[in-house]
């Protein structure tokens, strides 16, 4: 028998264990991954779970980044995040396999940390780290909606008078609903719409870019970096934690943990088709928005659409691109939720017990609804959260995404230190840690300087 054949083997054992919840990484698996984590999926599957956690619209953001960073830096900031992510997350999947094929199969980040690098690492650095960045993203991704339905009301409604939070909280209610979909791979049919819907507004947000570049309404078009020395500076870093947070993941290891086994080659495949969607949208986006507006770039493109709350493109336009977006916002908010109901169903619920049992079933309801509630209030109290989220974006998918990767795959596979893998991984994860710092001091100090504008459920 072969090498290969003995993997599969192993990793169909692997499976038939993680069914009967025995042991993949040393102890008896919880509820939180036999019913969250469900390994049913295809590589299919696991490519609209990956486009719908990167592809999101954070993107809409891009042109922003661009205002910091100029055509020329702008551009290679872009190429060299989809390159080192698309490679890091190439590394993860590797690991995973490595110790699928071991007999030894990981489905959770922390559980990866710890397996390699220690118990301490995943308990006190990767798991919270990890929470806070996706339970952050929920709450990015509430307000987000938000402000969308808020522009869809205006434009039906000029002059009117609810506030954002009323939104926020309109938006929440619909998110408590779909956040009780038992399991990641359940949410297979709405990540291939979401992933539709990316493409809808990506290319409806290009299409209002090139009306609105070529529309006499349009500012006069600069390319300059405004701002004296210091606060270019930090713009740049700034600017680099905004790319990394829309390049950024941070599930990686739970999307691959609900693909079937045998896993080998199926998150490549997953990967190969998000990127393709990444490098469609963000790229289009990114020049066709920095190309209309220049350095007038707002925190999110669709911002430069309106003025003085009139429409500068097309109503209807407009209007089908906040939808679309909307609604990508509710699929994305809910895929960054499951690392929260895979902890919440790992405490509340009852592994020897049927996941549709009585028992689960309503710790599970009463729990999702409280999270999403907690996530919503946060939205709707501080608007501001953008600022936020920018720190997260630094102190968290920046060393989960670019540095961690790399030093997984150098613990577990042991490379030459004579050879190319070990010093290039050496690199990305001492150049993306020292980015990670700065990026966190840049958000820091933007919160600073922004707290004076500071105000709880402001209608922003």
């Amino acid at each position: 028998m072969g090498m290969g054949a003995v993997a599969a083997t192993r990793e169909d054992e692997e499976a038939k264990k993680m069914e009967a919840g025995d042991d993949t990484v040393g102890q008896k698996l919880d509820a939180g991954a036999l019913f969250v984590l469900q390994s049913k999926g295809s590589w299919l599957h696991c490519g609209y779970h990956l486009t719908t956690s990167i592809v999101a619209p954070a993107l809409l953001s891009l042109p922003f980044a661009f205002a910091a960073l100029g055509w020329t830096a702008g551009i290679i900031c872009l190429v060299i995040g989809a390159a080192v992510t698309f490679y890091s997350y190439n590394l993860i999947s590797l690991v995973l396999e490595h110790h699928a094929a071991q007999g030894r199969r990981q489905l959770r980040f922390r559980d990866m940390a710890t397996d390699i690098l220690g118990p301490g690492w995943g308990k006190y650095y990767i798991g919270p780290i990890q929470f806070l960045v996706c339970f952050g993203a929920v709450i990015g991704c509430t307000l987000l909606a938000g402000q969308s339905l808020k522009a869809i009301y205006l434009l039906a409604n000029p002059g009117g008078t609810i506030k954002l939070y009323v939104f926020v909280a309109i938006f929440g209610v619909f998110m408590m609903i779909l956040a009780q979909l038992p399991s990641f791979h359940s949410l297979r049919h709405v990540n291939l719409i979401s992933l539709l819907l990316c493409l809808a507004y990506s290319f409806c947000a290009v299409a209002g870019s090139i009306y609105l570049g070529n529309s006499d309404k349009a500012l006069p078009k600069d390319y300059s970096i405004s701002g004296d020395a210091q606060n270019r500076v930090f713009g740049v870093f700034n600017a680099i934690a905004i790319i990394a947070t829309t390049y950024g993941n941070g599930i990686i290891p739970e999307i691959q943990a609900t693909v079937a086994a045998p896993v080998t080659g199926k998150m490549f495949r997953g990967l190969c088709l998000c990127y393709a969607v990444v490098v469609t949208t963000f790229f289009s986006v990114a020049i066709s928005g920095y190309w209309a507006v220049g350095n007038q770039a707002q925190g999110i493109l669709l911002s430069n659409f309106m003025v003085d709350g009139a429409a500068v493109i097309p109503k209807g336009l407009l209007l089908v691109t906040q939808l679309f977006t909307l609604l990508q916002l509710s699929a994305v908010g809910v895929v960054y939720l499951q690392p929260t109901n895979e902890v919440l169903e790992g405490l509340f619920s009852d592994a020897k017990q049927g996941q549709y049992a009585a028992w689960n079933v309503v710790p599970r309801l009463v729990s999702r609804t409280v999270a999403v509630a907690l996530a919503t209030t946060v939205a709707a109290m501080l608007p501001f959260f953008g600022d936020m989220n920018s720190l997260i974006g630094a102190f968290g998918f920046l060393p989960l995404d670019f540095a961690v990767p790399a030093l997984f795959y150098n613990v577990t596979f042991k490379p030459s230190k004579k050879g190319v893998v070990f010093w290039l991984n050496t690199t990305i994860a001492v150049v993306f840690s020292g980015l990670a710092v700065i990026a966190s001091v840049a958000a820091v100090r933007q919160i600073a300087l922004d707290a004076k504008t500071y105000k709880l459920f402001a209608n922003v």
